[in-house]
């Protein structure tokens, strides 16, 4: 692989680049032999690794537990965003409409001080 840097060189390697494509470079055994070592990961508690490998295969399943997980966790935003890349339409749909329903009581809240 010339020309590219090793991810420890790289000075965004903490951050992880997501898309609602598929990455279709995996082969189809490593990309089940992954999902399978996720799903391992997320049930003994590795779950910000278990999640690098559902974004990495585009594993529904696997983003849609971890949108659970947020959500138990009271970490709604990141729920959010587990629950548009994997894509969950009823998940996503309903934390947006709790998130607006918050927003518009802040508002309301913001202008009645302001009155």
């Amino acid at each position: 692989m010339e020309g590219s840097q090793k991810l420890s060189d790289n000075k965004y390697s903490g951050f992880i680049r997501t898309t609602k494509s598929k990455n279709s470079e995996i082969k189809s055994s490593e990309k089940i032999a992954l999902i399978r070592k996720g799903n391992e990961l997320f049930n003994s508690g590795k779950y910000e690794t278990a999640k690098r490998i559902f974004i990495t295969t585009g594993y529904s399943d696997g983003l849609t537990r971890m949108g659970d997980y947020y959500i138990n966790n009271k970490n709604h935003l990141d729920a959010l965003k587990m629950y548009w890349l994997a894509p969950a339409p009823n998940q996503f749909e309903k934390i947006s409409e709790q998130t607006a329903m918050i927003i518009s009581k802040w508002l309301n809240e913001e202008e009645k001080v302001h009155e």
